[in-house]
């Protein structure tokens, strides 16, 4: 029972893994997209958005499956709950990509124009886009030094949004394209929720590895 459970633990490791490199394809899609313009990406991470949803569905059946089948306890079964929230937080961040290419859209649209000076949100889409994968990378070597390095980076991020906004706020009054701000604060505040929802997979890999919830954000 042992060994079959180990190998179904490894099979699911390989399923998280996947759907953490698709969730970190859309978001590096989604980011290129608005930073670039390029409305052919922002539609490529909406049409496969339903890939990450159905691994989603595909992860909870198997888990709910070792649950019910091999009846595990302790650790083993800290990995299957923690593997349960991870899905989720992964799902969200798929979710929040989609976001971020749905602004690339609604500006090409409508014809907003880009700000002119967007080394801010490159900047922060760079530090969030690390502890995205950073974040994978923990859960899949159960490294909980990775795991709490997270929360530094995540501090951060916060700290990039805050200042994003408040520039918006005096930049609003004196350039031709406000609602080219405007929307820069929607991207800036998806990038923040998706470092929070990292921070979540760092928190159980925490679990997994302690038996202890530790609040990071």
């Amino acid at each position: 029972m042992s060994r079959a459970f180990d190998e179904s633990l490894v099979k699911l490791k390989q399923y998280l893994l996947k759907m953490g490199e698709k969730v970190e394809i859309a978001l590096d899609k989604s980011i290129r997209s608005f930073a670039n313009q390029e409305i052919f990406l922002a539609q490529e991470v909406i049409d496969h958005d339903k890939e990450i949803d159905q691994l989603e569905e595909k992860i909870d059946e198997y888990v709910a499956k070792l649950i019910a089948t091999q009846q595990p306890v302790a650790k083993n079964m800290r990995k299957l709950v923690a593997a349960l929230k991870i899905v989720s937080d992964l799902e969200r961040m798929g979710d929040l990509a989609v976001d971020i290419a749905e602004v690339t859209i609604q500006m090409r649209n409508q014809k907003i124009p880009p700000i002119r000076n967007d080394h801010d949100i490159r900047e922060m889409a760079r530090l969030t886009q690390s502890m995205v994968h950073d974040g994978i990378n923990s859960y899949i070597t159960g490294n909980i030094q990775l795991a709490k390095k997270i929360a530094e980076l995540d501090d951060q991020v916060d700290q990039m949004n805050y200042n994003i906004i408040r520039n918006t706020t005096i930049s609003i009054h004196v350039e031709d394209y406000p609602e080219s701000y405007f929307l820069l604060c929607f991207v800036a505040h998806y990038l923040e929720r998706i470092g929070d929802h990292v921070t979540n997979i760092a928190e159980s890999v925490i679990y997994i590895e302690t038996g202890k919830y530790i609040d990071l954000n």
